[in-house]
């Protein structure tokens, strides 16, 4: 049967478009007519053709077919091919992931002219995707706009803000290209060590995180950007990074519908484009102890049929050694069309998944009737979002959209509101030049996200110095040692106030004798959490404490502008503090936030 031309199918529905914009329709609905042309180009495709829309990988370089040396290089170490432009030819992928390592996004228009390049080399409009949760995880940095991240946003408390905040960020995408983000979380983050959600969550309440998210899916899918929400059926208790190992979730069937569930129903009620499955065991739903990813009683029993959901379901990416540990490379993606999968995320060897699709089609292990269900599925998905009316994208509009004024002020409007104020023995905060003119700022400076221009404490000592303070910066690290404590106590003469970035701080952490050690010299000390909020629970001594929820600069700047004054603190804690002695004791629950006023 002869395939349709690029012409034809970019003009397969201007309708599909119209049936994209009301975000609360079923994340599965088109219109009959486009129903029917979708259905004819997946009858028309050939079984290579087919397997290649489920599979989203990688690529490395800035360009579709003239990356950098390196990274051709790395591409033909990797994939087999030289560039992207190759990949797709050889491979049909449906979807395209974009990362900072693999050298995609250096700057807004040369993303632009990537993504017009990638598709520019594919028959059917190629679905881009990317992680801008904002945060601490961000692939697009500056001079786009960075956000609060989702903790941040769970502090503001705001649907209104989180709303604006995620069309802001759609936007930017779509004018780079970019039509599908891997946001929002909508893990409910119950366990303080967990090591991989953590502030990536909007908190620790279910109702409250259901909101927040059903927010962020009307303002992604507002703007063209189909959402994912993610880990299901949910990765908020976990003590194992799916990085790199395979967390187990011991909750029981009642207690994932109360506290897991509610923020997947509301994103399947909100319309979600896309979920994104986890790479963790609940034996709850599954006892035969598979990850949810190959999962059939998980992804099929409960997400497709208990929860109703029809929209695209895509893994996590298959290079994690969670979903790596029972299977091999050549089965899992097997499996996970077998669970109820539709897109297979960044398998680690391209080749051999791909193949082992092909491969169990042809000896009768998976149908292609299963394989057309969702390719249907992903088109769908396309249409919905333009993609088959008009898939690139132009300078102007990286111009017009991208890193605007008007986004950047928004930006930190909002994150002024996300600041909470935790600790303010005698009202010593706000500070003022005045009275603490002299400002030595210390402390953590942990590998920066894209949402940063340098250290930590760089940057909180440049912010103060704009509102008119005299302020020093010192790193002393994650694991200050002993020599560089010795340092910032001998930094801390003729002080007047001394400002203690703090990291995830432990109970053998050498932070905790930092700050006691900065606290014995007799200059008050201020502690600001730039990642959880937890640290205050093992720290003692300081006057004041915030909680910032990332190291970006748009929520450091903003922690500042709430120290100086120039802003309220008007945070509330989105999670609870628990004593780190005795973890039944809550020191600073929910809802929790000191105001100046």
């Amino acid at each position: 049967m002869p395939h349709p031309t690029r012409r034809t199918l970019l003009a397969v529905t201007a309708a599909a478009a119209a049936a994209a914009t009301g975000a609360a329709a079923p994340a599965h609905a088109t219109d009959a007519r486009t129903e029917e042309r979708l259905r004819r180009i997946v009858g028309r495709m050939s079984l290579e053709e087919k397997v290649g829309q489920l599979f989203v990988s990688r690529v490395y370089g800035h360009s579709a077919t003239a990356p950098d040396q390196a990274d051709v290089d790395a591409n033909l170490r990797e994939l087999g091919v030289r560039t992207a432009a190759e990949l797709i030819g050889r491979y049909h992928l449906g979807g395209v992931i974009y990362f900072a390592w693999a050298h995609n996004t250096r700057s807004p228009h040369q993303i632009a002219e990537l993504s017009n390049g990638i598709q520019a080399a594919s028959r059917l409009p190629v679905l881009i995707s990317t992680d801008q949760e904002h945060g601490i995880v961000c692939r697009v940095g500056e001079p786009a706009t960075l956000l609060p991240g989702a903790m941040a946003l769970g502090a503001g408390g705001s649907p209104a803000d989180t709303r604006k905040a995620a069309r802001i960020a759609g936007a930017e995408l779509a004018a780079l290209g970019i039509r599908q983000n891997y946001a929002p979380v909508a893990d409910v983050n119950v366990n303080p060590a967990n090591p991989v959600i953590g502030v990536r969550s909007l908190g620790s309440d279910p109702r409250a995180v259901s909101a927040l998210v059903t927010a962020q899916i009307r303002g992604y899918q507002g703007a063209g950007v189909a959402a994912t929400a993610k880990h299901f059926p949910g990765h908020g208790d976990t003590a194992v990074d799916s990085h790199y190992g395979l967390p187990v979730i011991t909750h029981s069937r009642a207690q994932w519908s109360e506290l897991d569930a509610p923020p997947f129903r509301a994103a399947i009620a909100a319309g979600i484009d896309a979920i994104m499955t986890a790479h963790l065991v609940v034996p709850a739903l599954d006892p035969s102890e598979d990850p949810a990813t190959l999962s059939y009683p998980i992804l099929t029993g409960v997400l497709r049929e208990q929860l109703g959901y029809d929209g695209v379901v895509v893994t996590d990416a298959l290079d994690m050694q969670g979903v790596r540990t029972k299977y091999g490379d050549d089965r899992v993606p097997v499996l996970a069309l077998k669970a109820g999968v539709d897109q297979l995320l960044n398998p680690p060897k391209l080749d051999v998944a791909w193949n082992a699709v092909l491969g169990a089609v042809r000896n009768g292990e998976l149908t292609e009737e299963r394989l057309d269900e969702s390719v249907l599925r992903i088109l769908r998905l396309k249409a919905r979002r333009g993609l088959f009316t008009g898939p690139a994208t132009t300078p102007a509009e990286v111009d017009a959209t991208v890193g605007t004024a008007r986004h950047l002020a928004e930006a930190d409007r909002i994150a002024e509101r996300t600041t909470t104020l935790l600790v303010n023995e005698d009202g010593f905060l706000p500070l003022s030049p005045a009275a603490h003119g002299r400002v030595l700022v210390v402390g953590a400076d942990p590998a920066s996200p894209s949402g940063t221009t340098g250290p930590p404490t760089a940057t909180l000592a440049g912010a103060l110095r704009e509102l008119g303070f005299t302020a020093t910066a010192l790193s002393t690290g994650i694991t200050p040692t002993a020599a560089r404590i010795e340092e910032a106590v001998a930094a801390a003469a003729g002080q007047d106030v001394i400002v203690v970035g703090t990291y995830n701080v432990t109970a053998t952490s050498p932070q905790r004798t930092l700050v006691e050690r900065l606290v014995a010299t007799g200059v008050p000390v201020v502690t600001v959490a730039i990642r959880n909020p937890y640290d205050v629970a093992r720290l003692s001594g300081q006057r004041a404490t915030l909680a910032a929820y990332s190291w970006t600069d748009v929520e450091l700047r903003a922690a500042v502008r709430v120290l100086a004054g120039r802003a309220t603190p008007r945070g509330r804690l989105p999670v609870p503090v628990r004593s780190a002695e005795d973890p039944a004791v809550t020191l600073y629950p929910v809802g929790f936030g000191l105001s100046y006023a």
